[in-house]
């Protein structure tokens, strides 16, 4: 999403920046509207800004795909975790699934129903020595 959001931002700086060119051609194809020829004109002293905004924020965006894309290719996701009951103290090494959250686990020992704990998105994030896959990679809760 923030990929997505700094993409729309570099494109609409670029569209400012260079209104001062295509703005006043709209304005004569509306019936000759001064107001947005007017606007050209005030918004060409800022063009160089604009254009400067809008490459950065292309920039953002590509080094945020970057960033994904080496994240997923870098297949350093720990599958397994160590879930330690918070009632007993047992611990078992679970596999944690790579497509669903879990959130609820029952403990072998004392048949405690373990439940995520508040800002956690599954019981490995809460009671597991590894993080889920999603937060492994960086995406946010499952």
């Amino acid at each position: 999403m923030k990929i997505r959001h700094s993409l729309v931002g570099s494109a609409f700086a670029f569209l400012l920046a260079t209104s001062c060119c295509w703005l006043q051609f709209v304005a004569v194809a509306l019936g000759g509207a001064a107001g947005l020829s007017a606007l050209s004109v005030g918004l060409e002293k800022y063009s160089g800004l604009l254009m400067v905004l809008g490459i950065g924020l292309a920039g953002w965006a590509g080094w945020l795909f970057w960033q994904k894309r080496k994240s997923r290719q870098s297949g350093s996701i720990v599958l397994q975790s160590l879930l330690t009951c918070p009632n007993c103290g047992f611990q078992k090494e679970e596999t944690m699934p790579t497509d669903a959250c879990r959130f609820f686990y029952e403990c072998e020992n004392c048949h405690v129903m373990l439940r995520p704990k508040a800002g956690d998105c599954c019981v490995f994030c809460s009671f597991g020595s590894v993080k889920c896959p999603p937060i492994q990679q960086g995406q946010g809760c499952c």
